[in-house]
């Protein structure tokens, strides 16, 4: 699938007519390029600073980080086939009184599924942010620009992923679902920015001296 092919490859599917590999996709990916980003500069910091504190929250890092970025990279192919079942839903036979409330109920559980999966990578976005934030304060100064476009890319998978969630949610009947997956990505994106402006202020007081 997507995951497997190379850069070229991929960046050619993104720009094709062909509506996946899409932004939810793509989202993904930022965020499991800000995982191995985060991976890099554990890495270059441990066992550099004689703090055995931060050595454990590198090591941490680099373990959460690799998690992250595996199910990050799944979720590039994911997101792509809960599109597709999405439009395979409204594709079905809708003659009959049966046949339309069998494609109705198809489409809503597709759509309610196109929904978690941006939700899911908001959320796994979110711990990669809370990573580069750390990068930043406590990591390697040589790699404080890796830490900062590692959380640059955090906050592109999360605003990204929110923005799929969203219109999904135009289409989903269901208020319980529809309101409480709109208030979580409310939470997750007032939560992101909030913390990308702390990180770059940080970042930029850093670099200033």
């Amino acid at each position: 699938m997507f995951a497997d092919v190379s850069i070229k490859t991929f960046l050619d599917n993104v720009s094709s007519r062909e509506p996946t590999p899409g932004g939810g996709s793509v989202s993904a990916l930022c965020g499991a390029l800000s995982c191995a980003l985060a991976e890099m500069v554990a890495q270059i910091t441990a066992g550099k600073t004689n703090d055995k504190t931060i050595d454990k929250k590198m090591s941490e890092i680099l373990e959460t980080a690799s998690k992250l970025k595996k199910v990050f990279t799944e979720n590039i192919d994911r997101d792509s086939a809960a599109y597709k079942a999405v439009m395979k839903a409204y594709r079905m036979p809708k003659e009959t009184d049966h046949e339309k409330k069998e494609r109705q109920n198809e489409i809503q559980e597709a759509l309610k599924e196109a929904s978690r999966v941006p939700l899911e990578v908001a959320e796994m976005g979110m711990r990669s942010l809370n990573h580069a934030e750390t990068l930043v304060k406590e990591g390697s100064q040589n790699a404080i620009t890796d830490a900062v476009v590692g959380a640059l890319l955090a906050r592109s998978a999360i605003i990204g992923a929110l923005y799929n969630v969203r219109i999904n949610l135009l289409s989903i009947k269901e208020a319980s679902f529809r309101d409480r997956v709109k208030h979580e990505a409310e939470r997750i994106e007032h939560e992101a920015l909030a913390k990308e402006r702390d990180i770059l202020a940080l970042a930029s007081s850093v670099m200033s001296g």
